[in-house]
């Protein structure tokens, strides 16, 4: 019989690409674990040979039960879930509980043999303290949860996941119509030469990354992997988006702080802290540095991914 691999956050973006990929290389038997099973995206993945299960980040319980028999397991949390109705502070405590409910549970697999947790780099630490930001903290809290247990840590990949192409659909961070224009205008608070290392198409790239991972476990156990395909600029995100779309656009940056945050209440705030910080840290150093393995040291090339222009062409912007 196959390996059980189960996957957290199934019907999302990172549970799904990760679902993606293993069915393709048909290797494991395929447990998905979502809150509402009943929902359409849990019923086609049934369909296609998934055992669906349910589970839920804030019963440890629940995901001892999910995990039962599994060889592999990918977990992920959800910060913007509780950061959208009750703000940053709630958001790191609640997103730091579940990381930890899933780091014990999956400590509590007796058949257990790889770990991947989707994390951030410790802006915090490598900025020796002058940037915090808020969808980092929590997830770094949590690596030193799992590394403080030694046989989990002997098992697990730290997958830092880069940003995302569909980062551009949310509004903070994506074009916007200027009607007195007929362009699309990106706002952000600092310069469009910002560099990016960008995973590409969420959908496609982070399962690339972890069935690399998982093909060469004495090279990943107990390391950190960035997941990043494509070095490019914001500027240069925004152009290919043009190429992709035909929509005109042009990138502004916004010197006055509060003028952006007020902009985008709270989540104004969230991206420009991310964002600054990646301005003010070298670009390799602020996701980690020589720590991380890269997808030349997985193997990977660029054809393997789904790039970030082809991403934009993939994607649906008739909400604009």
């Amino acid at each position: 019989m196959a390996p059980i691999f189960t996957v957290m956050g199934a019907t999302g973006a990172q549970g799904g690409s990760v679902i993606e990929a293993a069915l393709k290389s048909g290797l494991y038997q395929l447990r998905g674990v979502t809150r509402n099973i009943e929902s359409e995206k849990a019923k086609a993945l049934i369909k296609r040979g998934v055992e669906v299960v349910a589970a839920d980040l804030d019963d440890e319980g629940s995901l001892v039960k999910a995990f039962e028999g599994s060889a592999v397991i990918y977990g992920v949390t959800n910060f913007l879930e509780t950061f959208s109705a009750d703000g940053p502070d709630a958001a790191i405590v609640v997103e730091g509980q579940q990381g930890r409910n899933l780091a014990t549970a999956a400590s509590k697999t007796k058949t257990l043999q790889h770990y991947i947790w989707s994390t951030l780099p410790d802006a915090k630490k490598i900025s020796k303290g002058k940037h915090v930001v808020p969808h980092f903290e929590a997830k770094t809290v949590v690596d030193e949860f799992i590394k403080a247990d030694a046989e989990l840590y002997s098992k697990t990949t730290f997958l830092r996941v880069g940003y995302y192409a569909q980062n551009l659909m949310y509004p903070v961070l994506g074009p916007n119509l200027l009607n007195s224009t007929g362009k699309y205008i990106q706002l952000g608070p600092v310069p469009p030469s910002l560099p990016i290392s960008s995973v590409g198409d969420i959908s496609t790239n982070v399962g690339v990354f972890t069935s690399a991972i998982l093909a060469q476990p004495s090279l990943t156990k107990g390391k950190y992997v960035l997941a990043s395909m494509e070095e490019t600029t914001l500027g240069k995100m925004l152009e290919m988006w043009s190429n992709a779309t035909g929509k005109p656009s042009v990138y502004l940056q916004v010197v006055d702080a509060q003028a952006y945050d007020s902009l985008w209440p709270t989540w104004g705030r969230e991206m420009e802290l991310m964002l600054k910080y990646w301005d003010d840290v070298d670009s390799k150093v602020a996701w980690g540095g020589d720590e991380n393995l890269t997808k030349f040291d997985l193997g990977l090339k660029d054809e393997d991914f789904v790039g970030v222009q082809e991403a934009f062409k993939k994607l649906d912007w008739s909400h604009l």
